[in-house]
């Protein structure tokens, strides 16, 4: 047998696609793992169907897991495929335009029969597959799957049904992947044991998916059917201990954290919504940390309980999508004017309405800033990728306690299920997050009697003797806090409540630029990855160009003014039809441009270069 050439490569960019119900998302999570532990950098980009089960071999079905992975360091998951696994002929019509021209294509040719082939409106008589003009532009790889993994567990049909054994194809084609890229399957092995047979309690599931590995990967060595094996260098990450983590994962853990070093319990109040509701999930397995689960009916109960656990003292957290934040508006309203801290994440997805619940947007910037009744002013802040969401999920509740206020974090779908990797901090050098209540001094209580710097009113708990007091969501009597109609104090009360929010400028990082030049790409979110490498190819080419993130809205970094003025021309791009650019202009009074991706998903880096040309050259 000869052993093909291993050929280095700088980045690959790997699409596993199939049926919902194929595991792709199982598959490309396997793979993510092989390449996190072989020491690349990486970023993934999970995309699935918003059916719970879609119709079998429909296009509106399929499922798909991008990765891709880097001995440099790389922000996206690429905007090409480099290899394309297409597991049905559903996969295969949905993402073939995605593949590069020379390009690699591993089909299950089983699949590509007339049934299958009529599913996704295919004409009657083509197949795909036997497309000379088509297939010339790649590298077609026919395995037949389906019948390869059934001959390889063929000694183990009289225990399980052959639906079961075809459950394990996409570990065939896992193994296949793992061998073209030099991947060590020995991690994944450990994996399935470890899921199907301890978790599960499965271990007759776990060694057919190992032995449906092991078999696509010599299958790979020994079919001779590619020229070429492919191996990706380690990347020089800095030093530390690192793990890959997704947006919601990193929620998980800074919430969790921030309760720690709050020194305090917190309670995460949540109605089951996508793309948040793992947050949900993974908070429920961290009671040892004291954090409190629950579970609501609806939306509208979710926030209120927040309200209350925070109201009796404790950190208080709410998750939900767009659709859920509507109908917490009026609930976080009343934290506002009971001046209590809250934590809202709002992890957002395609809208309006229901929308695209697995699709991606960042268009719930204006209801998070003015999304409640009358002057309710909350902290706006952004999460620019999965593992920030760590250090945004802590600098939530740390600035919620120290301007008694609620904060809005918001986070996106691609942010909350892509992953990447996460240099893991050192926990005793994360700051403590000071908290205080009162305690009965003999005087009167006057609980909204304000800090003198912060302008944040105490935090009594109910039950403290001596510290009686009115709450509710009547306007409230500067100091005493009794109810009150005066019209000054009503503009009294509303100016103090936002004069608080202002003030944590002081206390937030100052803006900072990378780059320099004439022209300034200013984002937010999860813009951040497409921004900075389309960047850095301008740069490369000879365009020069500076770019800043945005991670507090509101309130802006206080420097944000300056360094608007510093530029000729201010560029925002946005998965929104320009709610950034419209704050910028009203505050700033900068004719900030805007890029404007209205269609469910990030940028792509070659489209947003693109633009940022066109723009510059047409003011040149």
């Amino acid at each position: 047998m000869t052993q093909p050439k291993i050929d280095q490569l700088e980045t690959v960019s790997v699409r596993f696609c199939g049926d919902s119900g194929d595991g792709m998302q199982m598959t490309g999570s396997h793979f993510t793992d092989s390449v996190a532990l072989a020491g690349n950098d990486f970023a993934t980009a999970p995309d699935f169907p918003s059916e719970i089960r879609a119709p079998k071999g429909t296009i509106f079905g399929v499922s798909g897991f991008q990765v891709q992975f880097a001995s440099t360091d790389i922000h996206t998951p690429g905007d090409i495929v480099h290899a394309l696994v297409a597991m049905n002929p559903a996969g295969f019509k949905s993402n073939i335009g995605d593949v590069e021209h020379g390009g690699i294509v591993i089909v299950n040719e089983d699949e590509f029969d007339k049934k299958h082939l009529e599913k996704c409106c295919y004409e009657e008589g083509y197949n795909p597959l036997d497309d000379d003009e088509l297939l010339s532009q790649f590298k077609l790889i026919r395995v037949p799957m389906s019948r390869l993994t059934r001959e390889s567990l063929v000694d183990e049909t009289e225990n399980v049904s052959v639906k079961d054994i075809d459950r394990c194809r996409n570990m065939f084609a896992l193994g296949i992947v793992s061998w073209l890229y030099s991947r060590d399957v020995q991690p994944t092995i450990e994996r399935l044991q470890t899921y199907f047979g301890e978790v599960k309690k499965k271990p007759h599931v776990a060694d057919l998916n190992v032995r449906a590995l092991k078999a696509g990967y010599y299958f790979g060595e020994t079919a001779e059917l590619f020229p070429s094996r492919y191996q990706v260098g380690p990347a020089e990450l800095p030093a530390g201990d690192y793990r890959r983590i997704s947006g919601n994962e990193a929620i998980v853990l800074g919430l969790t954290t921030a309760a720690t070093k709050a020194n305090k319990e917190l309670l995460y109040a949540s109605y089951p919504i996508t793309p948040a509701s793992d947050i949900l999930h993974g908070l429920a397995r961290l009671k040892h940390h004291g954090i409190r689960t629950f579970q609501a009916e609806d939306e509208i109960a979710s926030v209120m309980a927040a309200i209350g656990a925070s109201f009796a003292g404790d950190i208080a957290v709410c998750g939900t999508s767009g659709p859920g934040l509507a109908l917490k508006s009026e609930a976080i309203g009343l934290a506002v004017i009971m001046e209590l801290p809250l934590v809202v994440i709002n992890v957002q997805r395609a809208g309006p309405a229901t929308g695209m619940p697995t699709k991606s947007e960042q268009a719930d910037l204006m209801q998070a800033m003015f999304g409640r009744t009358g002057e309710s002013p909350v902290i706006v802040l952004a999460a620019s990728s999965p593992s920030d969401c760590f250090e945004m999920a802590i600098e939530a509740v740390r600035l919620s306690v120290a301007a008694m206020c609620p904060v809005i974090l918001l986070s996106e779908g691609t942010i909350a299920n892509a992953a990447e990797p996460w240099r893991i901090p050192n926990v005793q050098e994360i700051p403590e997050i000071e908290t205080s209540h009162p305690s009965a001094n003999g005087e009167y209580f006057q609980p909204y009697k304000r800090n003198p710097d912060t302008l944040a009113r105490e935090w009594a708990t109910p039950g403290t003797f001596g510290l009686e007091h009115r709450i509710g969501g009547l306007e409230k009597e500067d100091g005493s806090g009794n109810v009150c109609y005066d019209h000054d104090n009503h503009e009294k009360m509303m100016t103090l409540r936002s004069e608080k929010i202002q003030r944590l400028q002081s206390v937030i990082p100052e803006l900072e630029v990378k780059g320099n030049g004439d022209t300034l790409i200013l984002g937010w979110g999860g813009t951040r990855g497409s921004i900075l490498t389309a960047a850095n190819q301008l740069r490369s080419e000879g365009t020069q160009v500076a770019t800043a993130h945005l991670r507090h809205i509101n309130p802006f970094p206080k420097n944000l003014g300056k360094v608007l003025e510093s530029f000729d021309r201010v560029i925002i791009p946005e998965v929104n039809a320009g709610q950034l650019r419209s704050l910028i202009r009203s505050e700033f009074l900068v004719d900030a441009i805007g890029i404007n991706n209205l269609s469910g998903r990030s940028f792509f880096v070659h489209e947003l270069k693109e633009q940022i040309e066109k723009i510059i050259r047409e003011q040149a």
